[in-house]
């Protein structure tokens, strides 16, 4: 179950939150703008209702985790998102990190391997106005979403143990692909990956973070 009701609690928690993320050295206004207007604790189960703000991670479906939102803003300011750009994302989750993306104006593509978790996602998305702008998708994320690239940005939100290259693939020249990367699948380092030209790209390595695993044909195995 979920709490759809948004109160003056709520709001007020939120703009304590945009205070902490301030505090963490995000600066972006539209990043800050759309943390403080998402409603997440739509995207949580019902018992995380009163610890929805807090910068944490949470438990949901399927084994799966709603990012901590410095995370999620963190991974929003290195995508460099421009009105308008076309963006896939990996690993829809609660949707939360899709409605961060959709309100700094781009379209959206999501996939997630997992079907309840995407059909959760869709009913949230519903619930604040934003399913007719996120484009949801059930399948391997690893393999990308080839039938509507290429894309502007590709933002993936599970630890891959390397890049795929099918991710890169898809990019126009000039996109950006943000990434958690480790040979780990309990750490890993936040990579982003320019596409200068169909030959040559320049990949960048920032903080190190946690994700689930990215799971797929070009991810890690079930077994792993």
């Amino acid at each position: 179950m979920h709490n759809y009701q948004d109160t003056y609690r709520h709001k007020g928690q939120r703009r304590q939150l945009r205070t902490i993320l301030e505090g963490k050295g995000i600066q972006d206004p539209v990043i800050l703008n759309a943390i403080e207007s998402i409603p997440r604790h739509f995207f949580l189960p019902l018992e995380f209702d009163s610890h929805a703000y807090e910068d944490k991670a949470f438990p949901i479906a399927a084994g799966q985790t709603i990012s901590q939102p410095y995370t999620v803003a963190y991974q929003t300011r290195l995508l460099k998102v421009n009105i308008a750009d076309k963006v896939l994302e990996i690993g829809t989750g609660s949707g939360y990190q899709a409605a961060v993306l959709s309100l700094c104006g781009a379209d959206v593509y999501t996939i997630e391997r997992h079907q309840e978790l995407s059909e959760n996602a869709a009913q949230t998305l519903r619930s604040i106005g934003l399913n007719d702008k996120i484009k949801l998708f059930v399948g391997d994320g690893t393999r990308g979403l080839s039938e509507y690239a290429p894309y502007d940005a590709i933002l993936v939100t599970a630890g891959a143990p390397s890049v795929p290259k099918a991710l890169v693939a898809q990019l126009k020249v000039g996109g950006r692909l943000v990434i958690p990367v480790g040979k780990s699948s309990e750490m890993q380092r936040m990579v982003r990956i320019t596409k200068i030209n169909d030959k040559e790209i320049q990949t960048e390595a920032f903080d190190d973070f946690s994700f689930v695993p990215l799971v797929g044909e070009n991810g890690w195995k079930l077994n792993d």
